[in-house]
């Protein structure tokens, strides 16, 4: 049977096929990755205990007593998928489960190998690439008080231009601000985050410009892996700016809706004691009469322009309007060009 170690190009190649349990699968698994469990959850943990309490070799006869009448629909079920690509099989560490499907695989007339170590190998990997973190492309960063429309105009931007488009709240789940879960819900685990963003990395062309919207180390419930947020800190600075008018009608548009009622209350809940006493009361008021206008532009100016520039210590390289999102990316196309030569253009 054979093993091969964790490289990118494996999951590109080979149809990746998870054998572990679905809550395994779930907290987090090779990009492209397809689950046939070999086990169910409950099935595992009878296993595991059965292990600690008798020793490996009841464990692993009862193991086959599970496994044995699964296979025959598991082989179908995996070439079905693969539709005549090459089979790469992965459990937790490269132990009994991958060994057992690859070798299945193999008797029965399907190439497939076995990725070697497992899960933890294609996690190392990851740990070691945050860590010391070297981004395909320059980092064009862009930063801006809250409803400004900075996620906005990188969705335009998205497959528009010379460059590529990370969208790191999008990954998260989250919007990264005190209201960032309106609307949403972050459940990913902290490695599902890390592997999701690991792949959008890899796909960047070498030396393309990536454009990411300035964040914190924490997203909501996740945070920036390894060195990532110091690198983030080194890149190219946008500073984008738009009227106070502008920026109260876009987060009207994005979060003014009665549907968001309870869940914004409760986000300005979170933030009292941050608030203070009066202004937590000015700003309950106007929610309890429903008056959205008034209420976010006084959390603007009174709270988040207020503590964004508390925590700003940087120079920007350049300044962009984003009044009029079309102007904007004209705008940056063209300071791109400049500081690539003429090679963003």
């Amino acid at each position: 049977m054979t093993s091969l170690p964790f490289t990118p190009d494996l999951i590109d190649s080979h149809l990746v096929v998870d054998v572990r349990t679905p809550l395994e699968f779930a907290e987090d698994h090779l990009p492209g990755a397809f689950n046939v469990p070999l086990l169910s959850d409950e099935e595992r943990v009878e296993i595991g205990t059965l292990y600690k309490q008798d020793g490996p070799h009841p464990a692993r006869v009862r193991g086959l007593e599970l496994v044995a009448p699964k296979l025959p629909a598991l082989v179908a079920e995996i070439a079905l998928a693969a539709a005549d690509r090459p089979i790469l099989v992965y459990c937790w560490r490269g132990g009994l489960r991958s060994r057992t499907v690859t070798a299945v695989l193999e008797l029965t007339g399907y190439p497939a190998v076995q990725l070697a170590g497992g899960y933890k190998s294609y996690r190392n990997h990851l740990v070691g690439y945050f860590d010391r973190f070297q981004p395909p492309g320059p980092l064009v960063v862009l930063h801006g008080l809250t409803g400004i429309g900075k996620t906005t105009f990188l969705e335009l931007l998205h497959g528009n231009g010379p460059w590529s488009v990370v969208d790191l709240e999008g990954l998260a789940g989250h919007r990264g601000s005190a209201f960032g879960m309106l609307g949403l819900e972050q459940n990913l685990s902290q490695k599902r985050f890390e592997s999701l963003l690991w792949d959008e990395l890899r796909r960047v062309p070498a030396g393309v410009p990536i454009l990411l919207e300035g964040e914190s180390r924490r997203i909501g419930r996740v945070a920036l892996p390894g060195d990532f947020y110091e690198t983030m800190r080194e890149g190219i600075k946008i500073w984008c700016e738009a009227s106070l008018e502008t920026r109260v009608s876009r987060l009207l548009e994005d979060y003014g809706r009665e549907e968001y009622r309870e869940e914004i209350i409760a986000s300005l809940v979170r933030i009292r004691k941050k608030l203070g006493g009066e202004l937590y009361a000015e700003l309950s008021g106007y929610l309890e009469r429903w008056e959205l206008a008034p209420f976010v532009r006084k959390l603007c100016v009174a709270y988040y322009d207020r503590n964004y520039y508390k925590f700003r210590d940087w120079t920007e390289e350049m300044v962009l309007s984003l009044e009029e999102y079309g102007e904007a990316a004209e705008s940056l196309k063209g300071y791109l060009s400049q500081l690539n030569g003429g090679g963003c253009g």
